[in-house]
Parts: C-alpha cells; structure tokens; sequence
C-alpha cells in the first residue's frame, strides 16, 4: 500500500498587503535578502504566487514596502517631541535604532534615493529643521549632511551585516581591522585611532557625531549654518 501524498495546507481567510509585508520582514530579519523569494513567501503564508502578486510586483517592491514600513515605524515617536532639536535627534535615533535590528535596511536605504523610506527621512529632516527656523538654502545643506550622515550608518551597518555574526566576531573584526591599521604606520595618530576603534560603541560614537552637528545647527545665524564643536545644551 503506497502512502498518500503529504497535505499541502493552504490559508483559507484573505491575506492583504500588509500581512505579506510583515512576512517579508520576518523573512529578511531571519534569514537574509538572499532568502527573499515570492517561493519562499508562499511558503511562509501557505498561499499562491496570485495571491502575491495581486499586491505586488515582486522582490524589488516587497524590499521597498519592507523598508517603507520599518522606517515609518521608527519615525512615529519623532512627532511627540515638541523640541526641534530632540525632534531631530529623535529621528535619527530612531533611525539609527532600526538599522540595527533591522541589517538589511542599511542596504536598502542605499540601494534607491527615490524610495519612499528615504523620501519620509527627508521629509522629517526637513520638517525638524524648519521648525529650527533654518533658511531654505541653509536647510538644503543641512538636510544633506544629516541625511549622509545617516546613510553612512546605513551603509556601515549593511558592510557589518555580511561579516558580523555575534559580539565575539565583531570584536574579533575590529581587532584585525585595527591590527591592519597600525601594521605600515605606527605613528602615535594611527595608534590612538587603532585603540579607539577595537573599544568604542557604534551607537555612542554615533550620537557623539549627532551631537556635533546639532550643536553646529544651533550656532547657526540665518541663512549661515556654522559648525561648533561645543557640546549640545
């Protein structure tokens, strides 16, 4: 007697757009955009290649609406701060934050200037600023240096995510990287960068940077925004 072929369990209730884009969140947060499939989404749903494409496209528009959501998730609590100067330190917190729970937007962040994750940064850039009473045209450069700032993170975060496993294999990636740093040049500058690389924290180091340019936004004088390395009030 032959075995019957295994059941494949099919969902019965509707999905809609945003329990695929959840799924792909999961998907990404657990295994990676490599492993990012309309497949292995199916599988994942219990569902049919129709019923996904019904919302989208494919992969290119789920990483969108995937990176879409999780920035505008993390943006949410930069409208509760009624300082603008916390208003922008928020958002790029917040910013910040979800890059690191989340390796793979670094990548996606980088990946598009048009996508609408970047677009709702801007925007908050934008917003923060006005309401610091910063110029048009001084805005315009202020919003560039804080959205490459940000973009920097992102793009160190995604470098990260292809190396960095675990808190012993960072370590272990900051030793050599220092050790590389000093091996052609032992100067006392190289050799100060080098400690201060294998000990310093990514997200102190980033709100030290942070603090830096907000205090430069706060010595601004009209459409004049100067850089001041006093320490934020």
């Amino acid at each position: 007697m032959t075995n019957p072929a295994p059941r494949i369990h099919k969902r019965v209730d509707a999905l809609s757009r945003e329990q695929i884009v959840q799924a792909t969140i999961r998907l990404l947060d657990s295994s990676g955009e490599s492993a990012l499939t309309v497949r292995a989404l199916t599988e994942h749903l219990s569902t049919g290649r129709g019923a996904i494409y019904h919302y989208v496209t494919g992969k290119e528009e789920l990483l969108e609406a995937a990176t879409d959501d999780i920035i505008s998730a993390a943006l949410e609590s930069t409208a509760k701060d009624s300082d603008p100067h916390e208003s922008l330190r928020t958002l790029a917190l917040a910013v910040f934050d979800a890059l690191t729970e989340h390796h793979w937007v670094g990548t996606q962040l980088a990946r598009e200037p048009r996508q609408p994750a970047v677009l709702r940064i801007w925007k908050g850039i934008g917003a923060g600023l006005g309401r610091l009473g910063v110029s048009c045209s001084a805005s315009a450069d202020a919003g560039a240096a804080l959205m490459n700032y940000l973009l920097g993170a992102a793009a160190q975060h995604a470098a990260a995510s292809h190396h960095l496993l675990s808190d012993s294999d960072r370590q272990a990636y900051l030793e050599a990287f220092a050790a590389e740093l000093t091996r052609s040049d032992s100067d006392a500058v190289s050799e100060q960068t080098a400690a201060a690389l294998v000990e310093h924290d990514d997200r102190e180091q980033f709100v030290n940077g942070l603090n830096i340019f907000l205090a430069g936004i706060e010595a601004g004088e009209g459409a004049n925004v100067r850089l001041s390395l006093n320490p934020l009030r």
